[in-house]
């Protein structure tokens, strides 16, 4: 675990699961450059690293995250695209890692989740939220569009419609509205927010590294392909699965009823 006092970003692991936390709460963990190239340093090299099998992405303090840190645009307004731009590759730079990674990434969020906050919470594979937690765009109440991959995850999940609603309208959705648009995965009581997403990443974990990463990749190229270029891909995801060792084992398991230890 690294050391947490002065630390943007800490990282603590607990066998195959590694869980990242954003550490800026006082001001509700909106993103500057320094936490960016935290995260995006905490995040690189993982897709490669097959000791880790899951990742949590959380946030200390009241919120997950309050998007980016908009004094940074006060103490500069008139070098605003400059600033812009260092900030914006930096967070799209992380938003590739968590999509290009074969391990999936849980997001453990709570309190008021904005902007880019919204972005990086729904780019993950699955999202566990407080009963407090609520999303809100806010972007055009600012004067800007969204970035962090937020028009492209809300349309895919909500549909064009509902998507423009949520960036334009700028209305809160609570996580119970959430979870019945399909936003998020679940939702526990505020106290059990770690505890569950742990609990999940844990069951993540026992899982194969390779039919969750083919998986994680086929459902990502349904959003972009045809049904046929789907079946394609799931043919050859499938035909590749089933020469590994991940595949024996699970044959084994299911005729001799035990469950498959990976």
């Amino acid at each position: 675990m690294s050391d947490p006092a002065g630390e943007v970003v800490i990282t603590e692991r607990h066998g195959p699961v590694l869980t990242v936390t954003m550490n800026r709460p006082k001001v509700l963990n909106v993103l500057d450059e320094a936490m960016a190239d935290a995260l995006v340093a905490a995040f690189s090299g993982l897709a490669a690293d097959a000791s880790i099998r899951a990742v949590i992405l959380a946030g200390t303090g009241r919120s997950f995250m309050a998007g980016g840190d908009l004094a940074r645009f006060q103490a500069d307004l008139p070098g605003a695209p400059q600033t812009a731009t260092l900030l914006i590759d930096r967070f799209h730079t992380l938003m590739r890692l968590i999509k290009a990674m074969p391990q999936p990434v849980i997001a453990a969020v709570q309190g008021p989740v904005a902007g880019g906050g919204v972005g990086l919470a729904f780019a993950c594979d699955l999202v566990v939220a407080a009963q407090d937690a609520s999303f809100l765009s806010a972007y055009t109440k600012l004067g800007t569009s969204p970035d962090g991959g937020t028009t492209w995850t809300l349309t895919q999940l909500l549909g064009p419609r509902r998507a423009l609603e949520f960036v334009l309208l700028n209305e809160a959705v609570d996580a119970e509205s959430a979870l019945r648009l399909g936003l998020i995965s679940r939702i526990v009581p505020n106290g059990e927010l770690m505890e569950t997403a742990r609990a999940m990443a844990e069951k993540l974990a026992r899982g194969s590294v390779g039919a969750q990463g083919a998986s994680k990749a086929l459902v990502q190229a349904a959003t972009l392909g045809s049904f046929d270029e789907q079946l394609e891909l799931e043919k050859k995801a499938f035909v590749a699965n089933a020469g590994t060792a991940d595949f024996r084992e699970g044959i084994a398991a299911f005729f001799a009823r035990r469950p498959p230890k990976f």
